[in-house]
């Protein structure tokens, strides 16, 4: 006689209790699946006519406007009386040397603009040429200014021709300088060793006339003018002398004496 387990009975009840359950509930999950994407598939079905409509709408459009354009095109290449496959090469030809006119007036202007920077670039060149040879002239005219032939055909040192030069040829020290002021009229001035008496002048064009007095010899300077080195020779060695007028009034002239180191006095210029 066989007898059942307890534990085994209250397993298979719940068990019968749990399977239908489970059934239903996954039942239930299946239909909500299938209906929300039954809804999923409506919609992108109404998506797809709408945009389906929309294109054959788009389609209609560019097919009218294509109509549109080539009855244009046709009106146009019959108004000009060609064919409208003739119109249409026509107008890429056109294109074609529209580009190719915008490329060659592109490269013309670059070529233009080159053209002017270079030209500026030569005149820019030709100015500093020209102004490297305006300084050497200005130079070399400097030069002769400041270094020139005396009146007795030697060849002078340094001539000064304002107040500053003079202080700059004193302070070198290759030679002694003395400055003078004379007036016309009056007796000789002894200036150094030698003495100076103004004759007369010509202010309008910078001439004077004067006597050098040394050695016991009085040389007449005639119409001399202004910065010229009267020259002469004074002293046991025949040492060379130069007078210097840098101004000239009405009645006075003033000026320097240039003498050889060695020679002459420290003093200034005095009356005699």
């Amino acid at each position: 006689m066989m007898f059942e387990n307890p534990s085994q009975t209250r397993s298979g009840g719940v068990m019968k209790i749990l399977l239908p359950l489970v059934a239903g509930a996954f039942l239930a999950a299946t239909l909500l699946f299938l209906y929300d994407m039954h809804g999923s598939i409506a919609k992108l079905e109404t998506a797809q006519a709408a945009n389906a409509s929309a294109l054959k709408q788009m389609d209609d459009r560019l097919e009218t406007e294509d109509s549109t354009m080539r009855a244009a095109t046709s009106a146009l290449a019959e108004k000009m009386g060609i064919t409208e496959d003739r119109f249409r090469a026509r107008v890429v030809q056109l294109r074609r040397e529209q580009k190719a006119t915008e490329a060659r007036l592109k490269q013309e202007q670059s070529q233009q603009i080159e053209g002017v920077r270079k030209e500026h670039k030569e005149q820019i060149e030709g100015v500093r040429t020209d102004i490297a040879g305006t300084r050497t002239d200005l130079e070399a005219t400097k030069a002769k200014l400041d270094k020139t032939i005396g009146d007795l055909g030697v060849q002078s040192g340094l001539i000064a021709h304002t107040r500053e030069d003079l202080d700059q040829l004193k302070r070198r020290g290759d030679r002694n300088y003395y400055e003078f002021t004379l007036a016309k009229g009056k007796r000789p001035t002894r200036v150094s060793t030698v003495a100076l008496q103004l004759r007369k002048t010509n202010p309008k064009r910078g001439k004077f006339t004067l006597n050098v007095t040394a050695d016991d010899w009085t040389i007449e300077k005639r119409d001399r003018t202004l910065f010229e080195p009267m020259q002469f020779y004074s002293g046991r060695d025949r040492q060379l002398y130069e007078v210097v007028v840098m101004s000239v009034d009405k009645n006075k002239v003033s000026g320097y004496l240039s003498t050889p180191k060695q020679y002459g006095s420290p003093q200034q210029a005095q009356g005699q």
